[in-house]
């Protein structure tokens, strides 16, 4: 257990890597996870987990699939927004500017979901890399 405060600020600067998040703590049987973002994720969805997200800097867009026929429309967050996509929902997280945001999910969850389009290289399928 780590038993000093994290500064996420100077956590985030540990790393550039876009879509590679890393795990800053843990909460119970979840990761508090921080990652940085450019371009686009890929569509993917989560079967079980809701997936959380914290917009720390810089805006993030999510465009979502949802209802008959997969509707798609997206959310745009800017810095310090907060956003749940719900379990089962496909999605699409993308910064054209880059971001920095902070997740909130069972520890173990894949970021490309359970069910998602091939992963291009610049996203890395993890389960959460250590921060050190």
């Amino acid at each position: 257990m780590n038993r000093e405060p994290i500064d996420l600020g100077a956590a985030l600067a540990r790393f550039d890597q876009a879509w590679s998040p890393r795990i800053a703590a843990r909460v119970n049987d979840y990761d508090v996870r921080i990652a940085r973002a450019r371009g686009e994720h890929v569509w993917h969805a989560h079967d079980d987990t809701d997936e959380f997200f914290l917009v720390l800097d810089g805006e993030l867009h999510i465009a979502l699939r949802e209802g008959p026929g997969g509707a798609e429309h997206t959310v745009r967050l800017p810095a310090g927004s907060v956003f749940v996509v719900p379990r089962g929902v496909e999605h699409r997280p993308s910064s054209p500017g880059g971001a920095s945001m902070l997740l909130f999910e069972p520890s173990g969850t894949s970021t490309v979901g359970d069910r998602h389009d091939p992963v291009p290289e610049h996203v890395h399928a993890t389960t959460g890399r250590p921060l050190d």
